[in-house]
């Protein structure tokens, strides 16, 4: 590869489409009758989030935030900071947002409770990905994908330096 990393493929694209249909199912039983507010975090889950919706058999609307946390080299200073705010309001609505992979949890746990206070009738989290071994703060997502043990991913969506989303599987990187 020209950047010198070697890639493995640890998901192919028949496993994360037929993973993402049996997410879809699960979420449209659990959300039978009603509409869903889907909310992307930009901008790794915007592949995944538009396979899921267009799975999904329950209304959806759809918003997208950004979140960034700052810190010197490939540590975070553990401060999350919104640098893109939705823009429907989610006051006595159903919310499920999307992640592609939770690592700290820091992430998800400071944006679950910045979306609570604007009182949803319910929030959820999906993500594709859970990388349980990299915890720092008690999380759990409430439909995962895939539950993966260590090593840096890229493909269908999740990047290295902004390259590699394009790809359809999912791979570990190294070198």
């Amino acid at each position: 590869m020209p950047d010198g990393k070697q890639r493995e493929i640890i998901y192919t694209h028949d496993d994360i489409k037929k993973r993402v249909r049996e997410l879809a199912d699960e979420i449209s039983a659990d959300y039978a009758g009603r509409e869903v507010i889907v909310v992307g975090i930009l901008k790794g889950a915007f592949i995944f989030m538009a396979d899921l919706i267009r799975a999904l058999s329950i209304p959806c609307r759809i918003d997208f935030v950004r979140c960034a946390s700052y810190g010197t080299g490939s540590e975070s200073s553990e401060k999350v900071v919104v640098t893109k705010d939705i823009e429907i309001s989610i006051k006595d609505r159903d919310v499920l947002i999307v992640e592609d992979i939770i690592d700290t949890g820091l992430t998800l746990k400071y944006l679950v409770e910045w979306l609570k206070e604007r009182n949803p009738r319910s929030l959820k989290v999906c993500a594709l990905l859970d990388k349980r071994s990299r915890r720092k703060v008690a999380f759990e997502a409430d439909y995962v994908g895939f539950t993966i043990n260590d090593g840096f991913l890229v493909g269908y969506g999740l990047d290295f330096d902004e390259q590699y989303r394009f790809l359809p599987e999912i791979y570990v990187i190294s070198g």
